[in-house]
């Protein structure tokens, strides 16, 4: 697990806590060969270029981001192999766990054989769950699954699996976004980004935001912003699955626009590729309902044995939770709302004048990865990757891009910045506050939040909330 960056860095200041010169931006040079962009400049310049560079690909007509679990690492998520490694630990320990699934689980814990294919935690809880589907569907041709290793759950085996590996899963994902967002200097990473985000022309499209979290905490920077999206959901009470939300969007009527329909700024469409911890399964209908993450505040950072002791009590009465994978061919209440999203995903990048942005995405799930490598034949997409590890595969991967032409770039730290500090340079957190450019309206967003704790602290506000009644 990647450590959390430090929460005091000053979002406003032009140097950050990392300079420049701490940073590689990869891609196709002018000659056509693949290069450090970044290579021979000072720290000012060459910051000056990435914020040039960034800031001209903001203004393309299209925005797609897509982000995996290392966005939330700063805001204490696991990647998705830490994750994984959590879930299925406490699984396999609990008390009433079927003696013929821990041979399953344990098989899979086991480190990886070097040369031989690994499939990804979603694609592996696939096979869990079709495994269920088969059986357990009324009608289904098929009796039996072997499996291997001599393991034979029963279908009621595989229903327990799928129940308590999705709360396992949930109970690690119930962040809380931090309640430190009084001001400037202290700012969350999810609430800089948004911001940022949402900050273009108003006569450019629509931002459209596509992770691979389960966590809500862009849900809860949204809420905090102001920032009004759709999610593929109608309804507020208990919103039902609707994906002809995204053809919406939100304008100012002409009594309040100086006579003219105007849009509403504050606005992009959200995505969540592999579901969310508050979807609900009710019936035959994909249900969003937020729930109180307060019990699960703390869960994540306890040691594994504590977990096995504290997760029956904390999930008792959660329903079914709509987060497992997306390669679910047979369940079929799952099936509608994964593949409209995918698609989604594969037409906005089809869109022209794109920006891809890719945040906290190792290219480890081969049906995410396949979109974004075949987005790269759209002639008018720039893809720009931030990845922290600067041993990690996404880089080279990103060099062989150059053969498609000048679309591809990796932006990392150096050797030399990553040997004196890993994952400090070219995080979610790092690229958010030191690299996106600066937004007026944040800072004052920000000031008035911070002097609304004030008055709260006071007793100010009460008073006034007295008055009025």
């Amino acid at each position: 697990m990647q450590p959390k960056s430090a929460q005091g860095r000053n979002v406003m200041t032009s140097a950050g806590s990392n300079p420049a010169n701490d940073y590689r931006l990869i891609g196709p040079s002018e000659d056509g060969t693949v290069s450090n962009l970044l290579e021979g400049l000072s720290a000012k310049d060459s910051r000056q270029r990435l914020q040039a560079l960034i800031g001209e690909w903001l203004r393309m007509e299209n925005l797609v981001v897509v982000t995996g679990s290392g966005a939330s690492v700063d805001s204490g998520g696991k990647t998705m192999d830490t994750l994984e490694n959590v879930v299925l630990q406490t699984v396999a320990g609990l008390a009433d766990t079927p003696t013929s699934l821990k041979g399953i689980l344990r098989s899979r814990l086991l480190p990886p054989v070097p040369g031989t294919p690994r499939i990804s935690f979603e694609d592996w809880l696939s096979y869990i769950v079709n495994a269920y589907a088969l059986g357990s569907t009324a009608g289904s041709p098929v009796s039996a699954i072997t499996w291997g290793g001599g393991a034979s759950p029963s279908t009621a085996d595989l229903e327990w699996a799928v129940k308590w590996i999705g709360h396992a899963i949930f109970a690690e994902c119930a962040l809380i976004l931090s309640d430190a967002t009084p001001g400037v200097t202290g700012i969350l990473p999810h609430l800089a980004f948004l911001a940022k985000l949402v900050a273009r022309d108003s006569n450019l499209g629509r931002a459209h935001l596509f992770t691979l979290n389960y966590d809500t905490l862009f849900e809860q920077a949204l809420e905090i912003l102001g920032i009004q999206y759709f999610d593929g959901f109608t309804g507020r009470a208990d919103a039902r699955f609707d994906p002809s939300v995204y053809g919406l969007d939100i304008y100012y009527p002409g009594e309040v626009a100086e006579g003219r329909v105007r849009r509403f700024d504050k606005f992009l469409h959200f995505y969540k590729l592999h579901g969310s911890i508050h979807w609900r399964v009710i019936g035959d209908e994909l249900r969003a309902r937020h729930p109180d993450l307060t019990p699960f505040k703390g869960y994540g950072d306890l040691p594994v044995v504590e977990k096995i002791n504290k997760l029956p009590g904390l999930t008792v009465s959660l329903p079914s939770i709509g987060i497992l994978p997306t390669a679910n061919k047979f369940a079929q209440t799952l099936t509608m709302p994964f593949a409209h999203l995918f698609r989604s995903l594969q037409m906005r990048l089809s869109a022209p004048q794109t920006f891809l942005l890719v945040l906290g995405y190792g290219f480890s799930d081969d049906h995410v990865t396949r979109i974004l490598e075949t987005a790269l034949m759209n002639p008018s997409l720039v893809m720009l990757v931030v990845e922290p590890n600067t041993r990690s595969a996404t880089i080279e991967r990103v060099r062989r891009y150059k053969d498609l032409g000048k679309r591809a770039f990796v932006l990392t730290a150096t050797n030399a910045a990553f040997t004196a500090k890993a994952y400090n340079v070219a995080t979610f957190g790092d690229f958010v506050r030191n690299i996106m450019p600066d937004i007026q309206w944040l800072e004052d967003f920000l000031r008035l939040r911070q002097f609304e704790k004030k008055i709260q602290a006071s007793g100010l506000g009460d008073e006034a909330n007295r008055a009025l009644v």
